[in-house]
C-alpha cells in the first residue's frame, strides 16, 4: 500500500487542518498544548522535534547531490532548494484529520518531506528530464505526477512532479534519508506558492471563495498555456539560432559566454539549453585547452563523431548543448583533458565517462 505523500491542491483542500501549539520550552512534559493533541500526535511531535536538527546536514547535502547530478547532465534549471522540515509544519501535518481520522496515524514513517528538495525548471519539458535522471542515478520510492492527475480529472490546477527517493550509494546519505523533491516549471512554481500562501493564510472570506477557486483555476490553465508557449518559443529559437557574435573585452581572450551559447545552439540543435553559467564554466575549460575563437572550436569538433558519442554515453534525457561539448571535448582529448585544472573537482566523474567512451559499441 503506497504511503500517503503530499497529494497537492485537491487533496489539501479535502482535509480539516487543525490549529497546533508547539509545547515551548517553559513547559513540562506533562502540560498539553494548547489546544491540545492526541497523545501519539504529541509524542510523535517531540520525537520529531528531537531529530529536526539532525536534519539539517542531510537536506544540504541532497541539494547538493542534485544540483551536481543537474550540472553533470547538462540539463537547465532555474534553482535547487532545500529545507528540512520545521517543527511546527511537522506538527500540523501529524494532526491533520479526515473524517475524524488521522491522516497520518503514524507521522515519523508516513510525513515523507521531512527532507523537502525543490528543483524550479524553465519549461515542461525539462521536469521530465530532471525526473528521468533522479530515476536514473537514485533510488526512487515512489513518483507522482500531480499535473497530470489533475487533468485526468477533467480540472486545471496545482501541478507539480513529486518524487520519494533515497540516495542509497551516496556517503552520508547512504539508504539513511528520504527526501520528498518537487520539481516543477517557474509557472507553475509561481502558482503553487500564490495559491498556497492565499489559501492557508486564512484570509479568504466564505462568501468569496467559490469566486477565487474559479479565478484560481482560470489562472492555473491560462499558466499551463503560457508553459507550451515557452516550450515552443525555445523549441523555435534553438531550430533556427544564427550564430551571432557578441560584444567582448578585448583583454579577455576567453570566449564570451553569450557568443558559445549561440554557437552551441547551432552545432547540438537537438540538445537543450544548458544552465546561462555553464557556457562561462566551459569557456574556461577551452581557454585552459588553448582554444580561443569559434573558428578553432568549430574546426575542432569536426574530428569527432557526436553520434558515436550519443551512442555510448547512452542519455536517458535530452543532454545540455554544454554537456554535449564536454563530451566532445573528453573524447577528442581524453585524459589531458580530465586533468584541467578547472576539471579538478570532477575526475571521477569524467574517468567514468572516458572509459564509456573508450568501450565498444554494443
Amino acid at each position: 500500500m503506497r504511503r500517503p505523500v503530499e497529494s497537492g491542491e485537491h487533496a489539501r483542500r479535502r482535509q480539516t487542518r487543525q490549529a497546533v501549539l508547539v509545547p515551548s520550552p517553559d513547559q513540562t512534559p506533562d502540560q498539553p498544548p494548547t489546544p491540545p493533541l492526541d497523545l501519539p500526535v504529541r509524542e510523535a511531535v517531540r520525537a520529531y522535534a528531537a531529530l529536526q536538527p539532525g536534519l539539517v546536514g542531510p537536506t544540504a547535502r541532497f541539494v547538493e547531490l542534485i544540483t551536481t547530478l543537474l550540472d553533470d547532465a547538462g540539463i537547465n534549471y532555474l534553482s535547487v532548494t532545500g529545507r528540512a522540515k520545521s517543527v511546527a509544519s511537522f506538527a500540523a501535518k501529524a494532526a491533520r484529520t479526515v473524517d475524524g481520522a488521522l491522516v497520518y496515524p503514524d507521522p515519523l514513517t508516513q510525513v515523507t518531506d521531512q527532507i523537502g528538495i525543490r528543483v524550479i525548471t524553465y519549461v515542461h519539458s525539462d521536469v521530465a528530464a530532471v525526473a528521468d535522471l533522479l530515476d536514473d542515478e537514485l533510488t526512487v520510492l515512489d513518483d507522482r505526477d500531480l499535473g497530470q492527475e489533475t487533468a485526468r480529472a477533467g480540472r486545471f490546477g496545482y501541478a507539480s512532479r513529486h518524487l520519494l527517493l533515497t540516495a542509497s550509494d551516496v556517503g552520508e546519505l547512504r539508504g539513511t534519508h528520504r527526501a520528498s523533491v518537487q520539481v516543477r516549471t517557474v509557472l507553475q512554481h509561481a502558482w503553487a506558492e500564490f495559491e498556497h500562501d492565499i489559501r492557508y493564510k486564512g484570509t479568504v472570506p466564505q462568501e468569496h471563495a467559490p469566486d477565487l477557486d474559479r479565478r484560481f483555476t482560470l489562472a492555473a490553465g491560462l499558466l499551463e498555456l503560457a508553459d507550451r508557449e515557452f516550450s515552443a518559443i525555445r523549441d523555435r529559437l534553438q531550430a533556427g539560432a544564427p550564430v551571432s557574435v557578441a560584444d567582448t573585452d578585448p583583454s579577455d581572450p576567453r570566449l564570451s559566454g553569450q557568443e558559445l551559447a549561440s554557437f552551441l545552439a547551432a552545432q547540438y540543435s537537438d540538445a537543450g539549453w544548458s544552465h546561462t553559467d555553464h557556457y562561462g564554466w566551459i569557456s574556461g575549460l577551452l581557454l585552459e585547452l588553448g582554444i580561443t575563437s569559434l573558428d578553432e572550436l568549430s574546426g575542432l569538433l569536426t574530428s569527432v563523431d557526436a553520434d558515436a558519442i550519443i551512442r555510448r554515453m547512452g542519455y536517458r534525457y535530452p543532454a545540455g548543448a554544454v554537456r554535449r561539448l564536454d563530451d566532445a571535448l573528453l573524447a577528442i582529448f581524453g585524459q589531458q583533458y580530465v586533468d584541467l585544472r578547472g576539471n579538478s573537482h570532477r575526475v571521477a566523474k569524467l574517468t567514468a565517462r572516458l572509459e564509456k567512451l573508450h568501450s565498444p559499441e554494443a
